[in-house]
């Protein structure tokens, strides 16, 4: 590769990074470790290593010293593992001897990369990476890597980093006050309808904006790397699942409801893509807790990591907007440990379970004829359960204390939920 080029790739990531608007996130990144960024594309990754660099030149590095090299840069084309070692040596002409601080974005792009990184994490260089494929979390790779470097998701921003990015105020003070809380309630609501991916603050024309980044997801980041033939049974099944939301989908199904559309396809398939859309970050599943192994694999329920996505595929979308920003907000909190918790037998469905807290989960846009519906199947959980349950119904506004044969279940509203 020639080194002008890298060079000249590098220098014009410095004038980035340099008028780059930072936001302060939820992410605590330690000193001296390397870590690998996986996400949804344009969920704040980049920025995040913005921020590693700035910190680092505040605590007087100098600029030589960054090597930021994004593999999406047009001027990277043909680039492969090969090339890999070119980098390391413009960056040792360019830092003079002193310590070299690597950054590399969108790595997973370079088949072979992550032999690359474990060499260089074998030779104690400090390395940055993100990537838009959750492939880059598996076991499998970590096995690869050697446990050389953490992992970590980045989802777009929780509605507490945007309240903290619009600078409104959320502490119980801010609740309890008339105006602050109808600003919080009212952030909540854009939250809901329009998601979290950071850029969305900025647009007016905010579904343009997410539509061109969904349009990459799935035509980048799955068709393209996944080499995907049948891109209209990919697309239809992304919508099929989106209308799905709230309700688990067996493979079956999906294949079937691509087939009624007049588009071949087969289960195996829709089995493929949806692995390939939770590997791009796209979407996540939830598994029922009381299933059985194959039951649990072949009937989950499918959430969007982004809401502003999954509103671009329906139309009367407030109840499951709401259950996905749910989901999005548990799965930011418990990782894969979140499931369903449906039983034929004691007729008991309930839309999330947490067992590492004991904790049932309802959510209902608006209570009224679905109150005693949601209380029976809370009920009919607790007393299945050992030890103290906590009982929570999700709403879009209400709030109250529902107490029926001794147990409590607590109403809360969505916005106090998020935060």
């Amino acid at each position: 590769m020639n080194h002008s080029i890298l060079k000249q790739v590098i220098f014009d990531q410095h004038e980035v990074i340099k008028n780059a608007r930072i936001t302060a996130r939820d992410y605590i990144f330690e000193k001296n470790v390397n870590y690998i960024l996986v996400g949804l594309r344009r969920a704040g990754k980049s920025t995040l290593l913005y921020s590693i660099a700035k910190e680092l030149i505040e605590e007087g590095c100098d600029w030589s010293q960054i090597i930021y090299v994004n593999f999406e840069d047009e001027r990277l084309l043909g680039f492969s593992v090969n090339d890999f070692n070119d980098i390391v040596e413009t960056a040792h002409e360019l830092s003079d001897g002193k310590e070299i601080y690597y950054f590399f974005d969108e790595i997973q792009i370079i088949d072979g990369w992550e032999h690359f990184a474990r060499r260089m994490a074998d030779q104690k260089n400090r390395v940055n990476i993100t990537g838009s494929n959750a492939k880059m979390l598996s076991t499998e790779m970590a096995g690869v890597l050697g446990g050389r470097y953490i992992p970590r998701m980045i989802m777009p921003f929780s509605f507490p980093e945007i309240l903290d990015c619009r600078k409104i105020a959320r502490g119980e003070e801010a609740m309890l006050t008339t105006s602050k809380a109808a600003k919080i309630r009212k952030e909540c609501q854009e939250y809901i309808s329009w998601g979290g991916l950071p850029e969305t603050l900025q647009m007016t024309n905010k579904r343009e904006y997410i539509k061109s980044v969904y349009d990459k997801v799935l035509l980048g980041d799955i068709a393209e790397r996944e080499h995907v033939n049948n891109r209209e049974a990919l697309r239809l099944m992304i919508k099929k699942i989106a209308e799905t939301v709230m309700s688990e989908v067996s493979f079956n199904t999906l294949a079937g409801n691509v087939r009624a559309a007049g588009i071949r396809t087969s289960t195996d398939s829709m089995i493929e893509y949806a692995s390939y859309a939770e590997n791009a970050c796209l979407i996540f599943r939830t598994r029922n807790y009381v299933s059985k192994f194959s039951e649990k694999e072949g009937i989950p329920r499918f959430y969007f990591f982004d809401n502003g996505i999954l509103s671009l595929f329906l139309v009367d979308k407030n109840s499951a907007l709401l259950e996905n920003a749910v989901a999005v907000h548990l799965r930011r909190r418990f990782g894969e440990d979140l499931y369903y918790y449906k039983s034929a037998r004691t007729g008991t469905d309930i839309d999330f379970y947490l067992p590492a807290e004991n904790t049932a989960i309802q959510v209902a846009y608006s209570l009224g004829d679905a109150e005693e519906r949601e209380v029976r199947s809370l009920l009919s959980f607790a007393q299945k359960s050992t030890g103290n349950t906590r009982l929570i119904i999700v709403t879009h506004e209400e709030e109250k204390t529902i107490e029926k044969e001794g147990t409590v279940i607590e109403v809360i509203p969505v916005h106090e939920f998020l935060m």
